[in-house]
């Protein structure tokens, strides 16, 4: 075996490395609890967990450079150094199955916190009393929608993803009979009202409500909490020509239309939706406080739950630690407004679900084996003394 490779071999079998590796998780663990407080929880994980490094700038510079190592690289390190430790120290005999299936539910749990970060997806649904509904909403992800309103009885609706928002361009949609094209994309702004004093730089949007509007961007906030409303500066154009410049946010409260060839458009930038195959109803929301005082004790949401061939058509409990698994979702009881009228489901499609239980039965169940073998030797050595 050539010198190079029996050192690579030795340091990814290194109990050493093992050691070092968790006293650096460790740290990062600490780091991400403190600036919790400043991040959040959505951007704690993305900087310090799903990421190789962790960045941080330069102060007055705007160079962001790697200052301590991610998530991703911590852990696809352990579970190299696992799977060496295994094929080059450990070999396979009843003493040390324990170890064994101990391991095996590590290296499981290392690659179900991987595929968790890169498959799972998370939305809200926030749903009145009596109203009925068929998709949820993205925390994060943000989606312009054309939605053709002259039909009464339905909305065609054509949605360009964020995605495609931030590489601007021109977009040409069949169901459109007009091209989209996107000039302008800010992921987070504000909006003000315009000054009408002389020698104000003239409006970037020439339609709807953007001429007397302007946006000024800002940094992306990692916090859910408070958020960011993004801005898009959207001109359409016509076989005749342009129809003009919009300026859409989901902080512009009035809708915009424009009407072409006949037919009315509304122009919207809303939160992107997860559309699925069955409706939820919430039939009912309760909200419990100890006595006294105004401290939640538990809420639920009663909802009917039916599918478009009405295969499935029943009513279900959602509460807290109680939540509804269908179609590869799982809905959770998150939270309340409007007076008790309003329940907020938080909805996760995660494929990995069942993973990190698996890990932790084999993590159990290995160290009560190890443990038993042990304690059968231990036994036999006594007795025969």
């Amino acid at each position: 075996m050539p010198d190079f490779v029996r050192l690579l071999r030795d340091f990814f079998v290194s109990i050493r490395l093992t050691v070092v590796l968790l006293v650096i998780s460790i740290i990062l663990v600490f780091a991400a609890t403190l600036a919790q407080v400043d991040l959040g929880v959505w951007g704690v994980q993305q900087k310090y967990f799903h990421s190789f490094f962790v960045m941080q700038e330069i102060p007055r510079t705007g160079i962001t450079v790697p200052a301590f190592p991610g998530g991703y690289l911590i852990g696809g390190l352990l579970l190299i150094n696992l799977l060496a430790a295994h094929i080059y120290r450990f070999k396979l005999e009843w003493r040390k199955s324990g170890i064994q299936l101990t391991h095996a539910g590590l290296i499981l749990l290392l690659v179900g916190e991987l595929l968790t970060g890169l498959l799972a997806e998370e939305s809200f649904m926030r749903i009145d009393e009596g109203q009925t509904k068929h998709y949820s909403e993205s925390y994060r992800q943000y989606e312009l929608a054309l939605l053709d309103l002259t039909n009464p009885a339905y909305n065609d609706v054509v949605a360009i993803p964020q995605t495609v928002l931030a590489k601007t361009g021109t977009i040409q949609h069949p169901q459109l009979p007009f091209q989209v094209k996107i000039k302008d994309y800010y992921p987070n702004a504000s909006l003000q009202r315009r000054s009408p004093a002389p020698g104000t730089p003239p409006a970037r949007a020439t339609a709807g409500i953007g001429p007397n509007i302007t946006a000024i961007p800002l940094p992306l906030n990692p916090k859910e909490s408070e958020g960011n409303l993004p801005v898009t500066f959207v001109e359409l154009i016509g076989a005749e020509g342009s129809l003009g410049t919009w300026l859409v946010s989901p902080a512009l409260s009035q809708p915009q239309t424009v009407v072409y060839q006949g037919r009315t458009w509304e122009l919207t930038l809303r939160q992107h939706r997860y559309y699925q195959t069955h409706t939820v109803k919430l039939l009912n929301f309760t909200h419990e406080k100890y006595a006294g005082t105004d401290i939640p004790k538990n809420f639920a949401s009663r909802i009917q739950l039916t599918t478009e061939n009405k295969s499935e058509d029943r009513e279900i409990l959602i509460y807290m630690n109680n939540p509804l698994r269908y179609a590869g979702l799982t809905y959770f009881q998150a939270g309340f407004e409007n007076n008790d009228r309003t329940s907020i489901l938080q909805v996760v499609r995660n494929p990995n679900w069942i993973l990190p239980y698996v890990a932790c039965l084999l993590l159990g169940f290995g160290l009560i084996v190890q443990f038993g073998i042990h304690l059968v030797s231990f036994s036999r050595k006594r007795a025969t003394t």
